[in-house]
């Protein structure tokens, strides 16, 4: 499967578009109206509405909540959904999102209205999580249907929602199946009512029965279109992640502000250095700060020239390309020790141009206060007077220097202003460090440094230290000091099991950690059925979030067993099994995933303070904001601006960024697609009276299971 791979992000134009005004072909350009690029979510507090709030708000589409359940809140009428501007009738939302196909009480005038908004103005309505009945399209689910789990059950995307929203993906909908003590997933599966307009774009076998219920399918009705949902979810479920971006597709035709991507990175640290290795009898790190001083003999993991051919190898089976955060010393060091020669780095070296290169100081000193390792935990050493000493600016600045010189010379293809410290030293950790060393600053200014790498563990906000900006990256649990399964097993053991079964009690200490183990996982059998599965399912969660910060590990998990291989090919098979060609893993190197982190908080903070108008009149569509604004978006393929081809094509549309540069208002032209129709709405109806019936959120939505794998 194809991978992107680039230096630079969605440059190219933009496009904001709103699905759902009356085809253009059937009205004169002074008649249409202009239909607002925003997004209605009424909310009852339920985790569906939130999920998709969440999609909505990570993409930077912007969205106004109505909270039912708050007795302040505005009502829904008339002059809240739509007015005029400019002469113009306007429709406030491109598309409504309720918690059911009807939340209000019987013979609501706020449904009465919402129903006559959508018809008037061609709006979408997402039933986010819904009974399956006769008013939303469905049978019941009773006799031929089923109500109840649908944990483990494999779901399928039909023609049509391949045809249509669901197209990005390659047919299977696998959902979760964490935990057998809790429900995790709840549905109601139904045929349709016979006779209804009524489209099945998601659907699986039916528990007991020969046929297919639906979980996601299109309504058309009384003038209007609902896409009905009926199974509950939240938003950090891989069944919501396979889905979200085709709700969002279905509610907005395609066309909206803000965009989405499937990111998968992977930093490798410690590259030509060794890392010492957990002592299984000591339950602790010989050579690190973890042991005591002098207990123990360290016995260092490095990489061998095979692991490197293993490496290449890998990535052009796999499409995809390592990030290698090196350590010059640890090959100089290498080749003083062994009468000058050094085969690892010598292979590196000439494989240097199939990999990127990330600078992560010369000999990976900890560059943050100065450690006292007497004690275990470690502390700051103190001056008499108590303050802190820190390590200082030279000795920062020459660990940055010297190991960009040694690249240089080794020829490696660097990009000067990234940087890994060693552990992420310099930037605060606590507890014994709560503060940034203010060294680090001027000694990133003395070497060009402007992206950072972070803890996203410990420093998850991007944020500026001095002229760099931090990229916060994951720390995958595929340990620094394992390159043997039996390691891995054996600490993760220690580190997740209570003090009567040997372990560390952290779990006792800190009731919070999600990770902790009922029991100790089998040596023989616990990182292949627990840890992989595990490890596997978190990055592939940060995959379909639209999250594009890197992932880390260490180059001793590319030695020996080469345990970080099961778990990188765990998300990467697994992501071609079920997207299809047109929606690759998006594979970007550290300052791009910096800049695409920093253009996002921009624009939330433009969306957030009002800076931003966005509307579609007939085939045109205008953003206006602030000169220098960077505009994101996606749109239907064809789309121009000022002539010119819109966006990189991605997931069956086009997205990406542009700057309203020197203008007042950017004007778009859609494509004939995206505007073609007769403007004719079906014969209108009464709206429903009644509210759908209550249903049924297990603990596992409403109180999100944490990650955990079944053996």
């Amino acid at each position: 499967m194809k991978r992107i791979t680039r230096t630079a992000v969605f440059t190219v134009g933009a496009l904001i578009a709103a699905l759902g005004v009356p085809g253009a072909a059937a009205h004169a350009a002074d008649d249409l109206p202009r239909v607002d690029l925003r997004v209605l979510v009424v909310s009852d507090g339920g985790p569906a509405v939130d999920a998709i709030a969440a999609e909505l708000r990570t993409a930077g589409t912007p969205y106004t909540e109505v909270d039912l359940t708050r007795s302040d809140r505005p009502v829904i009428d008339s002059g809240f959904l739509a007015d005029t501007v400019d002469g113009l009738p306007r429709a406030k939302y491109q598309a409504v999102v309720l918690p059911n196909d009807n939340p209000f009480p019987a013979n609501s005038p706020e449904m009465t209205a919402l129903a006559a908004y959508e018809r008037t103005y061609d709006i979408p309505q997402v039933d986010a999580y819904t009974y399956a009945r006769p008013e939303a399209g469905l049978e019941y689910p009773v006799g031929d249907g089923y109500a109840g789990s649908i944990d483990g059950v494999r779901a399928e995307v039909t023609d049509a929602g391949r045809a249509g929203p669901f197209g990005y993906l390659d047919g299977q909908v696998p959902f979760e199946d964490n935990s057998p003590a809790v429900s995790e997933s709840y549905a109601y599966l139904s045929t349709p009512v016979a006779g209804a307009d009524f489209t099945p774009y998601v659907e699986a076998a039916i528990p007991g029965g020969t046929g297919r219920g639906s979980l996601v399918g299109e309504y058309r009705h009384d003038g209007r279109r609902e896409l009905v949902v009926t199974f509950v979810y939240n938003q950090h479920q891989q069944q919501f992640g396979l889905l979200a971006r085709g709700i969002v597709d279905w509610m907005t035709g395609g066309v909206h502000l803000g965009a989405s991507r499937n990111y998968f990175a992977v930093h490798v640290d410690d590259v030509l250095a060794a890392d010492d290795r957990w002592d299984t009898e000591l339950n602790c790190t010989p050579g690190d700060v973890d042991c005591p001083e002098g207990e123990g003999t360290p016995d260092p993991i490095r990489m061998l020239p095979a692991d490197v051919d293993h490496a290449t190898s890998w990535q052009s089976e796999q499409d995809f390309t390592l990030d290698l955060a090196y350590n010059g010393a640890g090959s100089v060091d290498h080749r003083q020790g062994n009468g000058g020669a050094d085969p690892l780095a010598d292979r590196l070296i000439a494989e240097r141009d199939r990999f990127r290169w990330i600078n992560h100081t010369y000999t990976h000193s900890f560059l943050g206060c100065e450690q006292d390792t007497s004690v275990v935990p470690w502390r700051c050493a103190t001056h008499a007077d108590g303050s802190t000493k820190w390590v200082g600016r030279t000795a920062i600045a020459d660990e940055i220097a010297a190991n960009r010189v040694w690249g240089e010379t080794a020829g490696l293809p660097l990009h000067d202003d990234e940087l890994v410290t060693g552990e992420h030293s310099g930037l605060k950790v606590l507890p014994q460090q709560p503060e940034d060393n203010p060294n680090l600053a001027p000694a990133l200014a003395d070497n060009g440094i402007t992206w950072l790498a972070s803890d996203n563990s410990r420093d998850p906000v991007q944020r500026r230290v001095g002229p760099a900006t931090t990229v916060s990256r994951y720390p995958m649990n595929v340990f620094f000091n394992a390159g043997r399964t039996a390691e891995q097993v054996d600490e993760y053991n220690w580190i997740y099991t209570g003090r009567a079964q040997g372990g560390s009690g952290i779990c006792e200490d800190n009731p919070a950690t999600t990770t902790c183990l009922p029991a100790p996982l089998d040596p023989a059998t616990g990182y292949t059925g627990y840890i992989v599965p595990l490890e596997t399912r978190i990055a592939f969660g940060h995959v379909l979030a639209n999250d594009p910060k890197p992932h880390f590990i260490h180059q001793s998990n590319l030695a020996e067993d080469r345990i970080a291989y099961p778990v990188l090919d765990g998300v990467l098979d697994g992501y071609e099994a079920l997207f299809a060609d047109d929606t690759p893993v998006v594979n970007l190197r550290m300052k791009d995933i910096g800049a695409e982190l920093q253009r996002r908080a921009a624009w939330a903070d433009a969306l957030r303070e009002d800076q931003v108008t966005a509307y579609r009149v007939g085939g045109t569509v205008t953003v206006e904001a602030p000169d220098g604004t960077a505009v994101t978006a996606t749109a239907p393929a064809g789309t121009t601006l000022a002539g010119d081809a819109f966006g990189e094509a991605y997931a069956g549309r086009v997205s990406g960024w542009t700057r309203t540069a020197g203008q007042a208002a950017l004007s778009f032209t859609l494509p004939a697609s995206a505007t073609d129709g007769d403007g004719a709405a079906p014969e209108a109806k009464a709206p429903v009276a009644e509210p759908a019936p209550d249903t049924r959120v297990p603990a596992g939505v409403r109180d999100h299971v944490p990650y955990t794998a079944r053996n």
